[in-house]
C-alpha cells in the first residue's frame, strides 16, 4: 500500500480499518497558522479546504474528508482551495478562515473582485508542452502571478517524447526569469514523480496551472497515484492547432503519494494581469535593474533620449521581443489595477481603465 495513495477513504475501504490520523504538519500546517489561534479557539477543529462550490465546501481533517456546514448567507467566493479554516468539532460548522501565507488570484472581465485560484501554495507548477502550446508571453503571465503571490514558480514541460530534442524548449523556458527551474517530464510515467519530488514532499503544496490539453490532469493522476475509478478525466489535444479540451472544471485538493498536496485547476484561456507590479519587477529583473540608469525617472523605455533600456536593445544585451512583452504587461497592469481615490479616510478602489 502506498504511503497515502491519494485518498484516505479508499485505504479505509480496502483494509476495513480506519487510516491512521495525519499530523497537521502533514496537511500543510505551519507555525504561521499557530500564531493566529486565539486562546478560546484551541479546541476548534483545524481543516484544510479541499473543494469550493457555489453553495458548499468540503475540507480535509487529520482523520479524513469533512463536509463543512456553512453559516447562512455565506459567500463561498471568499474561500480558496488550500485555505485553512476553523470549525466546530461537533457539527463541523465553519467558524472562520485563517490568514493565508500565499494567495493565487486573477482578475476576470466584468468582475469587481478577483477570482481566487488557490491558497497557501508553496510551489506553482506551470505546465506547458513541447509543441505549439509553448508560448513565452503566456508563461510570463503565470510567472508574474506566482511572483506577486510569493509562490515559487517551476516550469514543467510535458510531451518531450513527441519531439526530437526538447533542449530548445528547456532553454527558452529557463530564459524567462532568473533562477527559474525547468523540469521536463512524461506526465504518464512514474518518473515524473521522481522529477517533481523536491517540491512534493511531506506537507508541501503545489498547484498545477496551464492551458487545457497540456497534461495537467494526467500529471495529477500520476502524482496522486490515483486508481482508474478515481482518476481525473483527461482530454486529447487537437492535432491541427495543439489546443486542448477542458477536462478539469473546478479546483480541488489531492494528496500526493510522497506526502505533499496538489491543487488542480481548470485550464485558463485568458490570464489578465492586475496588481502585479512587484511580480513584473522580478520577472523582468534585467529591465528593472537598467531603469535607474535612464536619463528621466519616469522613462517609458519607448522613445526617450538617454534610455538605458533602449540602449541595451541596440547593443544586443536585451532582446527586443522581451522588451515588447514587458511593455504590454506593464501597460495592461497599469490599466487594470484599481487605484485609490477619494478623500483621506474615505478612499475606494477605482479601475484605471477599460477591462481587457
Amino acid at each position: 500500500m502506498h504511503h497515502r495513495g491519494g485518498t484516505l477513504i479508499q485505504s479505509a475501504v480496502n483494509n476495513k480499518t480506519p487510516p491512521a490520523p495525519l499530523s497537521l504538519a502533514a496537511l500543510g500546517w505551519s507555525p504561521f497558522f499557530d500564531d493566529q489561534i486565539a486562546a478560546d479557539e484551541t479546541g476548534c477543529l483545524k481543516l484544510r479546504v479541499a473543494t469550493v462550490h457555489r453553495a458548499r465546501m468540503s475540507a480535509i481533517s487529520q482523520d479524513g474528508p469533512v463536509k463543512l456546514r456553512l453559516p447562512a448567507r455565506s459567500n463561498t467566493a471568499e474561500f480558496a482551495v488550500g485555505d485553512w479554516v476553523l470549525a466546530d468539532p461537533q457539527d463541523h460548522s465553519l467558524i472562520r478562515r485563517l490568514d493565508r501565507q500565499s494567495l493565487l488570484e486573477r482578475q476576470t472581465v466584468g468582475a469587481r473582485e478577483p477570482q481566487l485560484i488557490a491558497a497557501n501554495v508553496d510551489t506553482l507548477l506551470i505546465v506547458t508542452s513541447c509543441n505549439d502550446d509553448f508560448n513565452p508571453a503566456r508563461l510570463e503571465r503565470y510567472l508574474a502571478l506566482a511572483n506577486e503571490a510569493g509562490t515559487n514558480p517551476v516550469i514543467v514541460l510535458t510531451k518531450a517524447d513527441q519531439v526530437t530534442d526538447a533542449a530548445d524548449f528547456i532553454d527558452r523556458a529557463a530564459a524567462l526569469q532568473r533562477g527559474l527551474e525547468v523540469v521536463c517530464v512524461n506526465a504518464k510515467s512514474p518518473s515524473a514523480v521522481t522529477a517533481l519530488e523536491p517540491w512534493c514532499s511531506m506537507g508541501k503544496t503545489v498547484a498545477l496551472v496551464g492551458s487545457s490539453g497540456v497534461g495537467k490532469s494526467t500529471l495529477l493522476n500520476t502524482l496522486a497515484d490515483k486508481p482508474a475509478d478515481q482518476a481525473q478525466l483527461t482530454g486529447d489535444i487537437r492535432e491541427d492547432d495543439a489546443k486542448g479540451r477542458h477536462t478539469t472544471t473546478s479546483r480541488s485538493l489531492h494528496a500526493i503519494a510522497q506526502g505533499g498536496w496538489v491543487i488542480d485547476t481548470p485550464g485558463i484561456r485568458t490570464l489578465r494581469v492586475s496588481d502585479v507590479s512587484a511580480g513584473l519587477d522580478v520577472l523582468f529583473a534585467e529591465i528593472t535593474e537598467l531603469a535607474p540608469n535612464c536619463r528621466f525617472r519616469d522613462c517609458s523605455h519607448k522613445h526617450e533620449p538617454g534610455c538605458a533600456v533602449q540602449a541595451a536593445v541596440v547593443s544586443g544585451a536585451l532582446d527586443a521581443e522581451r522588451l515588447d512583452r514587458w511593455h504590454k504587461l506593464y501597460d495592461e497592469n497599469v490599466e487594470n489595477t484599481p487605484k485609490v481615490t477619494g478623500a483621506r479616510g474615505n478612499k475606494k478602489p477605482q479601475s484605471r481603465g477599460k477591462s481587457r
